[in-house]
């Protein structure tokens, strides 16, 4: 499974969105506010399974973390990037 469908899957099963598939989630679509409309507890949410999935840090500063959990596509990026730095 590439890894956007499987940030999808992780928001639908984390925040328990009975109503959404993956198919619904578009990869560019804003998942705050607008586009999928979550909020800052689903965000704290969110960021825990994350975390706990991928082995990843979030950041100290709010909108380094904005940046990053704008969409599919820039967590997608974003723990590609934690990934490969640790390979380094």
């Amino acid at each position: 499974m590439c890894l956007e469908k499987e940030i999808k899957t992780l928001i639908i099963e984390s925040l328990e969105l009975e109503d959404i598939t993956t198919d619904d989630i578009k990869d560019d679509e804003p998942l705050f506010i607008s586009g999928l409309g979550l909020d800052s507890i689903d965000a704290l949410e969110l960021g825990m399974a994350l975390k706990k999935k991928y082995h990843i840090d979030l950041s100290e500063d709010k909108e380094e973390n904005k940046k990053h959990f704008y969409s599919v596509k820039t967590i997608a990026d974003y723990i590609r990037s934690c990934k490969s730095s640790e390979q380094k």
